[in-house]
């Protein structure tokens, strides 16, 4: 079971690598903002390689942190769906592109800030 919550802890991580690097990649100031292949399949993978976290957690003897789960799901169900919602436009707009790089960025920090300390 721990093999199992590894390979999907670390699916999970590629998933954001990917959503967090297709986002980063259209930082230069002159690149018009979109959703690009890189951001829906990351945010996809991270997704679901997350609920299927939860469920090898649960299913596990550690207790599972239902409040950091809770954030994690609502901030990465908003990305989903921002990225899903805008995937077909030519172009999104600069405001929406830095609230998806915040919200990414969020849920990396709620990730590990909000992780017990292992002494």
């Amino acid at each position: 079971m721990e093999t199992l919550r590894l390979v999907l802890l670390v699916i999970h991580i590629l998933g954001f690598s990917a959503l967090i690097g297709g986002l980063l990649v259209q930082a230069s100031g002159g690149q018009e903002k979109r959703v690009n292949g890189a951001m829906r399949d990351g945010v996809g993978t991270a997704f679901l390689a997350g609920l299927f976290l939860v469920g090898v957690l649960e299913a596990g003897d550690d207790p599972v942190n239902h409040a950091k789960v809770g954030v994690k799901l609502v901030i990465g169900l908003v990305l989903l769906v921002l990225v899903m919602a805008n995937l077909r436009k030519e172009r999104i707009p600069q405001g929406l592109w830095v609230g998806m790089v915040a919200l990414a960025v969020i849920n990396v920090v709620v990730a590990v800030m909000w992780s017990p300390t292992h002494a």
